[in-house]
Parts: C-alpha cells; sequence; structure tokens
C-alpha cells in the first residue's frame, strides 16, 4: 500500500481523505513547496510549466481553509482564458464532490458568454469560492453583485499570459476592492520583467518558488527536421506515416497560418482540429469538447490558444514553425511526456531558427536530427555539422603553417615552396586525426 505523504501537512482528515480519492499520494515538486507555506497565509510566486501540478498546489491549501459557517466570499481565483477557469472550477467541484461538501459550499464559475443579468439573479447569496475570468469578476464587483472584500486568498493563474492579453489592469481593478491584507498567490510559466512593478505593488514578502524540472523530462525526445524550402503539410503528412500518434498537437505562429496548416492537412486525409484565439465562444467550445472526445488525432494550435487548456494524453509535439523565443518552445513540448509518460517533440527548422536551437541548447535540451525519407526515419546531419568541418580545416591548415620553416634569404619561387611544405604538414596532421580515431 502507498504511503500517503500530503500527511506531513496540517490538512483537515477530510481533506487528506480527498487527496486519497484524487489518487494523490506524494506531492510534487511545486505542491510540496507551497502548500505548507500557503496554509500559512504566506504571499507566493509560483513559478512552474503547464502540467506540474500547480492547480492543486493552491486548491488543496486554500479549499483547506473554508468556513461554511460564514456566508461570504473567501477564495478569489483568477485565469486568463474561460477554458482554464472551466478547468479550475471542474477540479474545485470534485473537491467539493469527495468531502461532502456540496451542500454546504458554494461555489461559482463566473465568465464572460453567459448571460450577465442571470448570473447576478442566481447571486442572492455570497459564494464561498469564486472562480472566473478577470473581466467578468470585475464587471460582477462593479454592479455590487460580488463583495470581495471579506476574501481571504486570490490566485492567478497563467499570470504571463494574463499580461500577454492585457489583463493585469483589471486584476488591479479587481484588487483595490478586496482587503489589503488579502493573502496573494501567483503563478506563472514565466516571471517577465514587465510583471514586476504589479508584483511590488500587491505582494507582501512573498515566498519565490520556482520549479526547473519541466525544462527537460528525461523520457522527452527532442528531433529537428530541416525543411528545405518544402511544403510544412507535406513534410507533417509524411511523419504522419511513421509516428501513429495517440494525439499530436501541431504549433503554428499566428491564427492565419494554424487556418492554412489545418486546412492543407486535412486535403492530405489527416484527422485534424483547430484550435485559436479568432474562433468564436461556440466554435471554441465545440472543439474543446470533440478534442476530450478525442475525435481528432491531430490538433492545429496556436500558442495562446493552448496556453489555456488542458488536453490529455499527448503522445506527441509537432513544431510546424518554431517560436522566436525559448519559453514557449518549452510551454509548447511541456504538453507531452507528463506524468512520468514517454514523448516526442519534432520541430521543423530553417536557418533562421538556428540562434534559438543554440540558446535552447546552451540550456542543456539535447537534439537529435532526422528526416523522413520513404517511409523511414533517417538520420541527418545537423545544422553546424558544416560550420564544424570547416572550424577543424581551418585549424588544421594553422597548425601547418606553424610547422613551415621560413627562409633567412628569400630566393625566387620560395612561396612556393613554402606552401608545398605547409600542405606536406597538412596531409601529415589529418592522417594523424585519422588514426587516432
Amino acid at each position: 500500500m502507498k504511503k500517503h505523504l500530503f500527511k506531513q501537512y496540517a490538512l483537515n482528515d477530510w481533506m487528506n481523505d480527498v487527496i486519497g480519492q484524487l489518487g494523490f499520494y506524494e506531492p510534487t515538486a511545486i505542491q510540496a513547496k507551497v502548500v505548507p507555506e500557503a496554509l500559512k497565509g504566506k504571499d507566493i510566486i509560483g513559478q512552474s510549466e503547464t502540467g506540474s501540478g500547480k492547480t492543486h498546489a493552491f486548491l488543496i491549501p486554500l479549499l483547506n481553509k473554508i468556513d461554511s459557517t460564514q456566508s461570504e466570499t473567501q477564495v478569489v481565483l483568477t485565469a486568463p482564458t474561460r477554458e482554464l477557469a472551466i478547468q479550475i472550477y471542474d477540479e474545485v467541484k470534485k473537491i467539493m464532490q469527495f468531502s461532502n461538501n456540496e451542500d454546504n459550499w458554494r461555489a461559482k464559475l463566473i465568465i464572460g458568454g453567459t448571460d450577465k443579468k442571470r448570473m447576478i439573479g442566481k447571486m442572492k447569496q455570497a459564494p464561498h469560492i469564486v472562480v472566473g475570468t478577470p473581466g467578468r469578476i470585475l464587471d460582477l464587483v462593479q454592479e455590487g453583485a460580488l463583495d470581495i472584500y471579506s476574501a481571504k486568498s486570490f490566485v492567478m493563474d497563467e499570470t504571463d499570459l494574463m499580461l500577454e492579453l492585457g489583463l493585469i489592469e483589471e486584476i488591479d481593478r479587481i484588487l483595490t476592492n478586496a482587503n489589503p491584507d488579502i493573502q496573494l498567490m501567483v503563478f506563472s510559466a514565466t516571471i517577465p520583467e514587465k510583471l514586476q512593478p504589479f508584483l511590488k505593488k500587491y505582494l507582501h514578502d512573498p515566498l519565490y518558488v520556482k520549479i526547473d524540472d519541466r525544462l527537460a523530462p528525461e523520457k522527452l525526445e527532442h528531433r529537428l527536421i530541416d525543411l528545405k524550402h518544402r511544403d510544412q503539410a507535406a513534410v507533417i503528412a509524411d511523419i504522419s506515416k511513421v509516428i501513429h500518434p495517440y494525439l499530436a498537437i501541431i504549433f503554428t505562429n499566428g491564427k492565419e497560418n494554424a487556418n492554412k496548416l489545418a486546412g492543407d492537412l486535412q486535403q492530405k486525409g489527416l484527422n485534424v482540429g483547430l484550435i485559436h484565439g479568432g474562433l468564436n465562444q461556440r466554435e471554441r467550445k465545440r472543439v474543446l469538447k470533440e478534442i476530450q472526445q478525442l475525435k481528432y488525432q491531430y490538433i492545429v494550435a496556436t500558442d495562446l490558444a493552448a496556453r489555456g487548456i488542458d488536453i490529455k494524453g499527448v503522445s506527441h509535439v509537432i513544431n510546424a514553425e518554431l517560436p522566436k523565443e525559448e519559453p514557449f518552445y518549452l510551454h509548447r513540448v511541456g504538453r507531452t511526456a507528463r506524468a512520468g509518460m514517454e514523448g516526442t517533440a519534432i520541430s521543423l527548422y530553417k536557418e533562421a531558427d538556428i540562434a534559438l536551437i543554440k540558446k535552447l541548447e546552451k540550456q542543456g535540451l539535447t537534439f537529435t536530427y532526422y528526416d523522413v525519407i520513404k517511409g523511414e526515419w533517417r538520420e541527418a546531419k545537423a545544422w553546424d555539422i558544416r560550420q564544424k568541418r570547416e572550424k577543424g580545416e581551418n585549424e588544421i591548415e594553422k597548425q601547418a603553417w606553424r610547422q613551415v620553416r621560413k627562409p633567412k634569404k628569400v630566393k625566387p619561387g620560395y612561396k612556393r615552396k613554402m606552401k608545398n611544405q605547409q600542405q606536406k604538414a597538412k596531409r601529415k596532421l589529418k592522417r594523424n586525426q585519422m588514426n587516432k580515431k
């Protein structure tokens, strides 16, 4: 029988039972650092990748402190997208169900795309737990339908994405209506410099937790394929014949590229779904439902759309285009090789991507170079193989010249004689180098 390691924390007995029902036994790295400090009411900045267990790192300690006898809002959980808010809300409901608190606790999902008047009408009693997107929460606070001054804890999830989508200003306005002593917990895959003024304004002596274990999971392989002026869809169609994925996410840079690639792949007979920020709410809801039902084997997505949704069972990530910055590469490939499972990241690259590849290699990632030829994986030469060869040639050239004696008296034809000596020394150096191999 597995030992329940969460029992080391000062959690209620019913929460320990819930954790067992969730199938958790050992805390993830971020949970081990966040849970005990969050229970003490500490402000926290948690930096970790999607899939590191951060949602339960804040849900477990915060829901553990809910007092159902107090009819007031106690916890506010915010997320940048409706999909992510819905996922957090679903986990809250699951904990309520496992703890038999469905009748005692009131949890409310507050997101856009729903009838605001109808929502306000249903909020005659203050929810103990609020989960939602900043814009709609701010609407209800300004309407007087929601009072968050009583809240003890406030969470911002995927904060770098909030910054990117311009939602920090709305969070700022929400927090002016909160108790100045509220516990703030900020979770983000990256902590951009632009976020610093906000963090300094609202967080009091925060604990900073950074988890780096998502950089290069042991069971994640990184393959690179030189595009060589070929058509992206044609190369991905060739890849599809050799990988047979359970589920593959194909990333592109931008909505237009995503639309074109999805259409081209569908024409080639691939079972492809499409998700990006340009879809309307009804389309997004339909596609997400179909993804959960495993209707598609391939999903073409943009960075922003994929950051806001949790797609389970991803066996492969394919970068039709590499992103411009390292964090986005890590976000993308972090979609696979989760929970000890194996995963493969395959990226099509061009000469313009070499600077990014160099940076990622400096961070410790190891890439292997392949191509798909006649329905088979074939090892290919690395982008820098010629560069390394030329560098080696230049070094031998220099060494050979160092062995050439310059005559004391310059006679006609001395340059040719020196060149012949250098060539002879060069051949000898090359033979020695080959013998060492």
